[in-house]
């Protein structure tokens, strides 16, 4: 074992620690911290509560150790496919796995495995910052293990791979999108070498699950600024293999000396814009997906310049394909982001006549949903220009103002019908037919208007004003 003259000893200082260098002197094997707990711990990002043991022997039989030391006997349960073991103890996740080699082949980046020393380990990892090991032995009990110069790499915020860049990810192709996932996670940047590795293996991509390259993406949705992550995977040359639908955002196009804007980098502004003020996942995609129409609806009127008629329809019909390609969920999660898109410019038409009908439609359609497209519509707006910029959040604060005003008054929100159609049947002794919806549909739109109040007496009376106009009596 070669450690370097560093010591962290605080790093270890929770209980489990010394309990796991314990199971390891009874079993007399080597055992380490290794990868993000010890990565997060030097950068001082707070205790991970995933951590990463390896032993050098059977990383099974040592959890198995481990949890007969520990208060509670906790399970311990055992992926023998993978010859890893995982506790739950005291709010964190320990996962034991044996020290090992791995080879590969080109088709697939499920690694053939073998027995091997810490060295071997340490090799097979990602990164230089996920290298760095730590010693639960007693005797160099906190001694960090740094064969790759990692924690150099961590001062100079570098993503850098223990061995030859091109090997790494041709190997385990995700690697090229973890190396994107961290360097956005943790503002670090890519080695100039391993970045261009990424982009000559970048059509390996290709053999990574749908899944895997989702889950990733999510953690590049979910940083501080998730542009970094998106212009990194179009500098390499993955965007075209995850999303062709933003490569074809790209460009600005001039005719007649007229140009429109560069809708790729206008999106990812409209990402990082709303990432300043919201931690949702969904409303985050909503923003990076809200203009994909524009290139399929792209055109140019000699008259009036570039148009795009239409792309929010067409763009809230490609969230579905999209969506399906990645294996991603077609449920309520893809439904609200269709909706986001399909009404993202709506805000903005209300926003140039902020009148009462027009909100309450605004509203009526949005349903509960109408905080987030207030939202995404502010995150929407990127202009360089700052009475442009103040005026466009003025008058959006002119229609959040109304929104409550009417809300108040008008309890347009997840509308129903303040006369429903059993009522509306009985009144008129008619069975089901086209005139109860012509009815409803009546009532609904003089209460969208202002024609009459939502409320059931004033209902009541326009139903059967509009039953007499329709021939129909009510019953005595």
């Amino acid at each position: 074992m070669q450690t370097t003259k560093k010591q962290f000893p605080h790093a270890l200082k929770a209980s489990v620690f010394r309990v796991i260098s314990e199971a390891s002197e009874r079993l007399q094997i080597e055992s380490y911290v290794i990868g993000g707990y010890v990565r997060d711990y030097l950068l001082k990002r707070g205790d991970a509560k995933d951590i990463d043991i390896v032993a050098v022997g059977s990383g099974i039989e040592l959890a198995k150790a481990v949890a007969r030391l520990l208060p509670g006997d906790p399970k311990v349960t055992v992926f023998k496919n993978f010859g890893t073991a995982m506790i739950k103890t005291g709010g964190i996740e320990l996962e034991f796995v044996g020290a090992r080699k791995e080879s590969y082949r080109s088709d697939s980046r499920k690694p053939a495995v073998e027995d091997g020393t810490l060295e071997d380990d340490q090799n097979r990892r990602d990164f230089t910052i996920n290298a760095l090991a730590l010693c639960l032995n007693d005797s160099h009990f906190g001694s960090l293990l740094d064969p790759f110069d990692g924690w150099k790499d961590l001062e100079n915020q570098l993503i850098r791979t223990p061995l030859d860049p091109d090997i790494t990810y041709s190997d385990d192709p995700l690697r090229m999108l973890r190396a994107i996932r961290f360097a956005t996670q943790l503002n670090f940047t890519i080695e100039k070498e391993s970045l261009e590795a990424i982009t000559r293996n970048a059509d390996r991509i290709k053999i990574i699950s749908e899944e895997r390259i989702v889950d990733e993406i999510h953690k590049i949705m979910l940083s501080d600024v998730p542009s970094k992550g998106f212009a990194l995977l179009r500098k390499s040359n993955l965007l075209p293999y995850i999303f062709p639908e933003l490569v074809a955002l790209q460009g600005i196009q001039e005719i007649e000396g007229q140009r429109h804007k560069d809708n790729f980098w206008h999106t990812l502004e409209v990402v990082d814009n709303i990432s300043e003020v919201t931690d949702d996942l969904w409303l985050r995609w909503a923003a990076l997906l809200h203009d994909i129409g524009k290139a399929p609806t792209k055109r140019f009127d000699k008259k009036i310049g570039w148009t795009f008629h239409g792309h929010e329809f067409v763009g809230s019909k490609m969230v579905y394909k999209l969506f399906k390609r990645l294996k991603m969920p077609l449920n309520d999660k893809m439904k609200f982001v269709q909706k986001m898109v399909l009404m993202s410019s709506r805000p903005i038409a209300v926003a140039g006549d902020v009148t009462d009908s027009a909100v309450r439609r605004l509203v009526f359609d949005a349903g509960d949903h109408i905080e987030a497209l207030m939202t995404l519509c502010e995150a929407d707006i990127t202009t360089k220009n700052p009475k442009k910029y103040r005026r466009y959040h003025k008058n959006f604060q002119k229609v959040r103002q109304k929104i409550e005003e009417v809300e108040e008054r008008d309890r347009i929100r997840n509308f129903q019908p303040p006369v429903s159609g059993e009522e509306i049947m009985e009144t008129f002794n008619i069975p089901p037919s086209r005139e109860i919806g012509r009815i409803k549909d009546a009532i609904k739109e003089a209460i969208l208007e202002g024609e009459i109040a939502n409320e059931y007496e004033a209902a009541r009376t326009f139903m059967l004003q509009k039953g007499k106009e329709l021939g129909l009596a009510p019953q005595k």
